[in-house]
């Protein structure tokens, strides 16, 4: 088996810099962090370079080609937040297979009312019709027929289409309480969509165990971020989702930046620089605030895009978003640190992945690395970085200059690809190794909703 180091560079691990570091690989994992390497080992040159865990993107919707375009901007590693199984099965397949793409976890389709969001979105795309339920006692049958397709969470969409621009009929509160406790009694996590406050609440109020997206709708409340933080509750703002809601969105920045256009392909730069702009009334100086003050209390924060991988999600593109992501919440009150542990250990830990999202003996060899201090210049969180590549043959190409990778290949993990236990390690059960225990609906732990 290969066995490679790469020395000199500067090292976040996942959680701090912790300085340079020589960083031990053999075959598919890195077996030393800092420690003396053997002589024989292939030598990578990482001076002047900061060495990386690969990205999570903690809401997407992908395919093949997103996943590639993903990888280019070091995104290693996506979680798909709503996608037809006979479309992500092949796409599970070639992740497996291939190292040309990021790997992928799903909930499958999401649980969502009859009519509702989003069959409004799907027009003249030629998906099947969406499962749904309508009574509590359904709620248990749709959660094993997501299993069987091989979810590794479920996603609950509590929305009635206002913030979209159409309205759809809304999932009822009970038929989510009865979801929610089926999935923790199969160990799966549950993720909420939630664009306004009163939904929110119903989710919290279910007991779910994170949300995909934060409330666009008014400002966060001391009693809202209480009930977070109760409750363990983690948060995927999708900040950039929200700026292009509200007609706010940077996406133009991202779609000027050469790195950027170099990797991506003309129509999803395009993509790229639109926006949605339904919710002019929006507050997105509310959101910026919210996140601030949820993260200082203590609720775990998420980056995730909501790239999808149709060209209807305006503003978004797969992995160039994560990095416009990482500026938003740095503007939102994050230090640099913080936010790339949004896109690295954080989401790692959160979902249970304890061989990524971090640099240490272990884990997968899908490090990137970058060409300036990521606590100087987190409005491009990576420039001109490097990632030591394996190609076809076993032959080492030395590094070259790129904003994340050059070339995008990602490292093949040994890890089984199949559906694993959802579980996530929340504020109850944070140490490593730790299996989820199964939980009922736990609304009574929470926070009480205030009367409206």
């Amino acid at each position: 088996m290969t066995r490679y180091v790469i020395e000199g560079a500067q090292v976040f691990d996942g959680e701090q810099p912790i300085g340079v570091r020589t960083v031990e690989i053999e075959g598919t994992r890195i077996v030393a962090v800092g420690a003396p390497t053997p002589a024989t080992a292939e030598r990578i040159d990482g001076n002047g370079a900061t060495l990386l865990p690969g990205l999570i993107d903690a809401h997407t919707h992908a395919d093949v080609e997103t996943l590639g375009h993903a990888l280019r901007f070091g995104v290693t590693t996506e979680f798909d937040l709503f996608s037809f199984p006979h479309a992500m099965h092949p796409v599970r397949r070639a992740s497996a297979e291939r190292t040309d793409i990021a790997d992928v976890r799903s909930s499958s389709v999401g649980l969502t009312a009859p009519g509702g969001h989003p069959t409004q979105l799907h027009g003249g795309l030629n998906d099947p019709e969406l499962p749904t339920v309508t009574r509590p006692e359904d709620a248990a049958r749709f959660v094993d027929e997501r299993i069987a397709e091989g979810a590794d969470y479920i996603k609950v969409l509590i929305e009635s289409g206002e913030t979209l621009g159409k309205t759809v009929p809304v999932i009822e509160e009970r038929i989510v309480k009865a979801a929610v406790a089926a999935a923790h009694d199969r160990d799966r996590m549950v993720i909420a969509h939630a664009l306004t406050l009163d939904a929110t609440w119903q989710a919290l109020a279910a007991g779910v165990d994170g949300f995909a997206h934060l409330f666009i709708d008014g400002p966060a409340t001391p009693e809202l971020i209480e009930a977070f933080r109760a409750g363990g509750t983690f948060l995927t703002p999708t900040l950039n989702l929200l700026a292009s809601l509200t007609g706010r969105h940077l996406g133009a920045d991202l779609a000027g930046d050469s790195r950027v256009t170099s990797r991506l392909p003309q129509p999803w730069t395009d993509n790229l620089s639109r926006e949605f702009n339904t919710l002019p009334a929006g507050n997105f100086d509310d959101a910026l605030a919210a996140v601030k003050a949820m993260h200082e209390a203590g609720v775990p924060i998420l980056a995730g895009s909501d790239a999808n991988h149709h060209f209807g999600a305006l503003g978004m593109a797969h992995g160039a978003s994560l990095h416009g992501e990482l500026q938003l919440l740095v503007r939102a009150g994050l230090t640099p640190t913080e936010a790339l542990r949004a896109a690295t250990s954080v989401p790692a830990t959160t979902f249970g992945l304890h061989d990524r999202g971090r640099i240490a003996p272990g884990a997968r060899r899908s490090p990137a690395g970058r060409r300036r201090s990521h606590q100087q210049d987190q409005r491009h969180p990576v420039d001109q970085g490097r990632v030591a590549q394996r190609y076809p043959g076993n032959s080492m190409r030395s590094p070259e200059p790129s904003l994340l990778t050059s070339g995008g290949q990602r490292r093949r993990s040994t890890a089984t690809r199949s559906a694993m236990p959802g579980g996530s390690d929340r504020a109850s059960r944070r140490a490593a190794g730790s299996s989820p225990a199964r939980r009922s609906c736990r609304s009574a732990e929470r926070a009480p909703r205030p009367q409206q």
